[in-house]
């Protein structure tokens, strides 16, 4: 497309003053003190420190625009706003959720990890709407299903706000009990002293502008441990043990990547990426899609292997462009939302 690609390698102070003069207030906790250690099946669980994963992996905070952080030997926790919600808003059953995605065929394949480069947007939402671009990894039946989820969202009513954020979600039985975004419930354990989770993005591709921004997840199973690894760009945010789940334990069935949204109480469904349609040459898209096999070495996503869902097309729309070698595997999505359906 002739855009110039320029990573996000930032993050932001521990009290970061943002769009709209929003205060992002996060507590600085102990390491061993922090959310995770809560859930009963982690009183004992000792913090995991080296990750095998068949590629360098450097724990050093390379990628910061200042030197403010936690201490040594705490985490940042993002502070609850007064009125958001603190657990899962929708299920796989929920209405009125819509998806613009790729996603391996279910053909018996194993994988150990996934990673994609995402176009980072500014969206204005409603209270009850959310827009969310992220990858997922998941396995097991769909009422017991193990999923793990990462990229960037705008969530009025997680966050308070409709700032593009950094998020993260899991479940371990099909959103039944388990699981949440962040650190709102006991699971993930955060080894960053940077406030990564729910920081919120600074600089955003722009319509029509020659710069995209981009954000780099990586989440991988230690070869070692089993436990789940998140990185972004090449620093280690923290991980997800294995003690959390069942299925995918035994590695990931299905990976999916692309966008999904969720209306507000009159139908009305949000923007998905920066609300354009694909056919445009400045909608928003992911890059060098990537997988680690069976072996946990990395991969191209194989186009025989994957499929394309999108369930609004009135609304939401996808192309996909394969494999070249300047942007790895691809693919442009979104839309401006409107009157979807259910």
């Amino acid at each position: 497309m002739g855009l110039h690609l320029a990573l996000v390698f930032s993050s932001y102070l521990l009290l970061t003053l943002g769009a709209n003069g929003i205060m992002d207030d996060f507590d600085c906790v102990d390491i061993y003190k922090q959310p995770a250690f809560q859930h009963p099946m982690l009183k004992h669980h000792k913090i995991q420190e080296n990750f095998i994963s068949n590629e360098i992996h450097k724990r050093k905070d390379n990628y910061k625009m200042n030197n403010q952080s936690c201490p040594k030997g705490m985490v940042p926790i993002l502070k609850q706003r007064i009125g958001t919600d603190s657990v899962h808003l929708d299920t796989i059953e929920y209405p009125g959720q819509h998806f613009a995605t790729i996603e391996t065929i279910l053909d018996g394949t194993i994988y150990r990890g996934a990673e994609a480069i995402i176009s980072i947007h500014n969206l204005t939402l409603q209270n009850n709407q959310y827009s969310k671009n992220q990858i997922w990894l998941e396995n097991g039946p769909r009422d017991q299903l193990n999923s793990i989820q990462v990229g960037w969202a705008v969530h009025p009513r997680l966050y308070g706000d409709s700032l593009t954020r950094l998020t993260i979600y899991w479940t371990a039985d099909g959103y039944k009990k388990t699981g949440c975004y962040n650190t709102k419930c006991p699971g993930f354990v955060l080894v960053t002293r940077y406030n990564w989770l729910g920081m919120y993005f600074g600089r955003y591709s722009i319509n029509g502008g020659q710069e995209r921004i981009y954000v780099q997840p990586k989440i991988f199973q230690d070869a070692i441990t089993g436990n789940w690894v998140l990185k972004v760009h090449d620093e280690l945010i923290g991980y997800w043990p294995k003690e959390l789940f069942t299925h995918l334990n035994n590695g990931a069935s299905l990976l999916r990547f692309g966008g999904n949204t969720f209306p507000s109480s009159d139908g009305i469904s949000p923007p998905m990426g920066n609300g354009c349609f694909p056919d445009l040459p400045e909608s928003s898209n992911f890059l060098f899609v990537k997988a680690k096999d069976s072996n946990y070495q990395t991969v191209e996503i194989e186009d025989e292997k994957t499929k394309r869902y999108v369930d609004a097309y009135q609304c939401y729309r996808l192309y996909y462009g394969g494999y070249a070698e300047s942007t790895g595997v691809h693919f442009n999505y979104g839309g401006p939302g409107g009157n979807c359906g259910i």
